[in-house]
């Protein structure tokens, strides 16, 4: 087969040209709660609403173990052979690798056996949170990364820091995949604007994410604040935290409607990790109306900069204390901005596409062991004559 380095946007992502199927590989996966699944969710989505079908490779489709010290990470044991067994019954117009774990490992070795062009994303500051929970040393880490990257054909950042950043230390030169929200379900919800829900003390001041040293949660809870505070999200430090800060409110992970109030409920969004490549919980909080409060790095200054939808400092007693006067519409209207549409096209316009004439081929439901798949992924005729043992 012949491929071509980079899809052009305008035949890639036309909505009559050209009907894509893409693989995504990706380690993380739910009931995992983090911003890459719930990115990679929303991209999924957003693709099939535009025509194009995607079979989603995760840990579920594997024999699995808990990852060691994080047992909520599920790491698949020799995933190797199946791997090769799904790309080839798919028979993809493009392979994208979201994560560096044991998946992506063995979608990078078999499109590059194959010779098959892939794009990647970094999502994760893998060293930096190795380095938080074992002391291994950043430059390994970042040695191991650049090495895992450098053969795709793009490599996907959400921002243009870290798209810089990346530059510096040698991986290229990365393409910017941003993000956007779901401004239905994130939305303002006046009415829970009075008496908290759940009769705490006012004002109210909220972190969503995963619990985990790397998230530096410690700083917002030793802060001296008014009022409350809650901690949506699960993690390997989740009891610990609960035990050192028992007037904290810790709810574990909230999903759909459940987050979103919790968001709406909130007169604060406090966001105090330092490590994060982007933040989606950020804009979450915005589009219900929530202000921010966050140190000035990479995530939280791409973000929002010197936007009024929230307060940037140092000091994030200070940030949070200032974001209480931000006007909810002035965070809603920024939130407003962030279009997973438009998100979705820029992807689309950096994926590794084999260079087709036609377009994708007629496709049918499977049933038996290739169906199990994906629950709602169809596959080519090819794939009912494949065995594709579990």
């Amino acid at each position: 087969m012949k491929f071509r380095r980079r899809a052009s946007a305008d035949t890639a992502i036309g909505s009559s040209e050209q009907r894509l199927r893409i693989v995504i590989v990706s380690d993380a996966a739910e009931p995992q709660v983090n911003g890459v699944v719930r990115t990679l969710g929303e991209l999924k989505s957003q693709l099939m609403s535009l025509g194009h079908e995607v079979v989603s490779v995760t840990p579920d489709l594997f024999v699995t173990v808990p990852m060691p010290t994080y047992k909520e990470i599920r790491l698949a044991l020799f995933p190797g052979r199946r791997m090769a067994r799904i790309i080839k019954a798919t028979d993809p117009h493009a392979i994208h690798i979201a994560t560096e774990g044991p998946l992506g490992l063995a979608a990078r070795r078999y499109c590059l056996r194959h010779k098959v062009p892939f794009s990647t994303s970094f999502h994760t500051r893998f060293g930096e949170y190795l380095y938080a929970r074992t002391g291994f040393p950043l430059k390994w880490s970042y040695a191991f990364l650049r090495w895992f990257h450098n053969r795709a054909s793009t490599i996907m950042v959400a921002t243009a820091s870290l798209q810089r950043e990346l530059r510096e230390r040698g991986f290229g030169n990365p393409s910017i995949w941003s993000r956007g929200v779901d401004t239905e379900l994130f939305r303002p919800r006046p009415d829970l604007q009075g008496p908290h829900p759940l009769g705490l003390a006012r004002p109210v001041y909220l972190y969503v994410g995963r619990v985990a040293v790397e998230k530096n949660i410690e700083a917002f809870l030793d802060a001296d604040l008014p009022g409350s505070k809650i901690v949506v999200g699960e993690g390997p430090r989740l009891d610990h935290l609960r035990n050192t800060y028992p007037d904290t409110l810790f709810t574990g992970a909230l999903f759909g409607e459940a987050l979103a109030e919790a968001y709406a409920a909130a007169d604060c969004f406090v966001f105090p990790s330092r490590t994060d490549t982007f933040g989606l919980v950020l804009i979450e909080a915005l589009a219900t109306g929530t202000p921010v409060a966050a140190y000035p790095v990479q995530g939280p200054l791409d973000v929002i900069g010197d936007h009024p939808a929230g307060a940037l400092d140092e000091d994030i007693e200070v940030a949070a204390r200032r974001a209480l006067t931000i006007p909810r519409e002035t965070a809603r209207a920024f939130a407003l901005t962030f279009s997973w549409e438009a998100c979705t096209r820029q992807f689309i316009a950096n994926l590794a596409l084999e260079d087709r004439p036609e377009a994708a081929t007629p496709t049918t439901v499977v049933s038996g062991p290739a169906r199990a798949l994906s629950d709602d992924v169809t596959l080519p005729r090819r794939a009912l004559r494949q065995n594709l043992p579990a």
